[in-house]
């Protein structure tokens, strides 16, 4: 009784995995084929980049905030907190940055995506799409995965420059430090190889997200039920997708890099 119930849900993961291989090559297709819809990924650029950048803005802001709020005590322990600038610079724009607005993007832009596709395969508008002729991953699938793909390392470059802000009030909280002193000391400790791998992760990190959400939505069951469900799953899925990149990408980051 135990191996006929794991059977059935192993065949169902390894055609889960098989669908998503799939979807990914279909993507490829049509991203190398056909016409661009260059209207509609504009459209979704500002859908996805535009109205995200009040959120990632405040939670960056507070994040840069409380950073050093966090760090101040330690640093002060070891007389060293002149070093406060460039220990949140450093560890903004590496690791913190990044990885939170990757999260933050993952639950507003997964979501949306897999919603909003998930509605449209339950209200059958991508099967009319399909006998009209049209072709909704070309037209749905493509923008949307670039829109993310081209957004969240924007978002992330944003968010860590208010981050550092955010950082400098907070520093003149209890110090007294000049904007220039404190930015010259931020970009001091700052060279490519921190840059780099930030971004191309963040590339990575936009991927997964449309990605994901628009795998979720295409492949949700018919029933207002679903629409949630793809919706739910889209943020776990690529909230677990961020976590795994960067963890490889740390890896070979210091392996190159440090």
């Amino acid at each position: 009784m135990a191996d006929e119930i794991i059977i059935p849900g192993y065949k169902r993961w390894l055609e889960s995995i098989g669908d998503q291989v799939g979807f990914f090559f279909s993507f490829f297709r049509n991203l190398f084929t056909g016409g661009f819809e260059w209207s509609e990924f504009v459209r979704q650029c500002y859908e996805i980049g535009y109205r995200s950048l009040l959120l990632v803005g405040i939670t960056s802001f507070i994040m840069g905030v409380v950073l050093i709020l966090q760090l101040r005590p330690t640093m002060v322990a070891f007389g060293a907190a002149s070093m406060l600038p460039r220990t949140l610079s450093v560890s903004l724009v590496r690791e913190i940055g990044p990885v939170i607005v990757g999260i933050i993007c993952a639950g507003k832009m997964a979501s949306s995506i897999g919603a909003e596709l998930g509605s449209m395969k339950v209200t059958e508008q991508l099967d009319a799409m399909e006998v009209s002729g049209a072709n909704p991953m070309q037209y749905l699938v493509v923008p949307r995965i670039l829109a993310t793909t081209f957004m969240v390392p924007l978002l992330t470059l944003l968010g860590d420059a208010i981050g550092l802000f955010g950082g400098f009030l907070s520093v003149n909280i209890r110090d007294s430090i000049s904007f220039k002193l404190y930015f010259t000391k931020v970009i001091s400790i700052l060279d490519f190889s921190d840059f780099l791998p930030a971004l191309v992760k963040t590339i990575f990190f936009g991927f997964a997200i449309g990605f994901v959400g628009c795998y979720k939505g295409f492949h949700s069951n018919k029933g207002t039920e679903s629409v949630g469900i793809a919706a739910n799953s889209a943020v776990v899925t690529a909230s677990l997708w961020i976590f795994v990149i960067d963890a490889i990408a740390v890896q070979i980051t210091s392996i190159l890099f440090y």
